[in-house]
């Protein structure tokens, strides 16, 4: 029997009964907030296609710290943007790098908030590519060489965990890089820090206003070679597959929003703690239209994040961290 019998809309009648029988939540334990910081004194620079979010000065970085601590985050996604950039990202594993310097700063004023090391090279290079770059003397093309490239990621990712990073976070996509950087850290003595691996990390149009804000746009060419073609899935299963078998403590989809079919085919496959990458274009995409008033942003950015958890992320790095937390206290939701 189905109707009159069947009523669903018994379920929905009071805020109360929807709340009791609400199948995905949000959680301010749930979020990471990326921070980008960067040389200088007294600077905070608001990334023009980013509103609200802001290059950050070490000295400057107390005062953010504060904020996103007192509103329970306890997570943040560390970026650096540095003075020196050369052919091989040496400043990526430098001790004294704005990553590494930033790291030991947050674990001295909050030593209980998670600091999460992204580890790449694409900011850091003079070419804006995520590893080392060859010129094919047959060919003449500038190819991006893999195994070459994870010895730098290794030294980055020890160098930040010397630092202080309780988690690593490679989101290079060069093969093997799990592997490489989970022999690294356990050789020098960090066996106990986590790979949050940016297992599923697409060549997407979404990164645009991400490149603006770590500079790291690629002087030449695209990250086809290297980054997953959009239009596959498939792989996607292979690639989280390599980082699970190679150590990897976490998986991550980047982007989130047009790969939301991705979080659900991982979060079926595997057992690990599923991360999503809200990203810089779907940040920017609904602080566009909210600043012309065509949407309401709390509720659609709410919307967005149980869209998410719905299909299957246990994490969500994202750029609405702060505003997220503010409406849960609120209570408004």
């Amino acid at each position: 029997m189905s109707y009159p019998i069947v009523r669903n809309r018994r379920l929905r009648s009071s805020q109360a009964l929807r709340n009791l029988v609400r199948e995905s939540s949000i959680s301010v334990h749930d979020l990471i907030y990326p921070i980008f910081v960067t040389h200088g004194s007294g600077l905070k620079e608001e990334i023009s296609s980013m509103p609200g979010v802001y290059h950050l000065s070490l000295d400057l970085l107390q005062e953010e710290l504060k904020e996103v601590t007192g509103l329970g985050i306890q997570a943040i996604m560390l970026f650096g943007v540095p003075e020196h950039k050369d052919a091989h990202g040496t400043s990526a594993h430098d001790h004294n790098g704005i990553v590494q310097l930033a790291t030991r700063k947050i674990k001295e004023l909050y030593p209980e908030l998670l600091v999460i090391a992204d580890t790449c090279l694409c900011q850091f290079t003079d070419h804006g590519h995520c590893g080392v770059v060859h010129v094919n003397e047959k060919t003449q093309r500038a190819e991006i060489l893999n195994d070459p490239s994870l010895e730098l990621l290794i030294k980055t990712a020890v160098s930040q965990a010397e630092a202080g990073a309780d988690i690593i976070a490679p989101s290079n996509m060069m093969d093997g890089f799990v592997y490489a950087i989970r022999q690294g850290l356990d050789e020098a003595g960090y066996d106990q820090t986590p790979i949050m691996s940016y297992s599923v990390k697409y060549a997407s149009a979404y990164y645009g206003p991400f490149r603006e804000a770590a500079h790291s746009a690629p002087k030449f060419g695209d990250r086809k070679t290297y980054q997953m073609d959009p239009a596959n899935v498939r792989e996607a299963l292979r690639e989280a597959e390599s980082d699970v078998v190679e150590g990897a403590d976490f998986l991550m989809v980047k982007p989130a929003m047009a790969y939301m079919d991705v979080i659900r085919l991982l979060r079926d496959q595997f057992d690990l703690p599923l991360v999503a990458y809200n990203v810089s274009g779907e940040y920017s995409l609904i602080k566009a239209a909210a600043l012309q008033g065509w949407v309401d942003e709390k509720s659609i950015v709410m919307e967005t994040m149980l869209g998410f958890k719905r299909a299957g992320a246990d994490l969500i790095i994202t750029y609405f961290a702060k505003d997220i937390a503010k409406w849960l206290r609120e209570g408004s939701l």
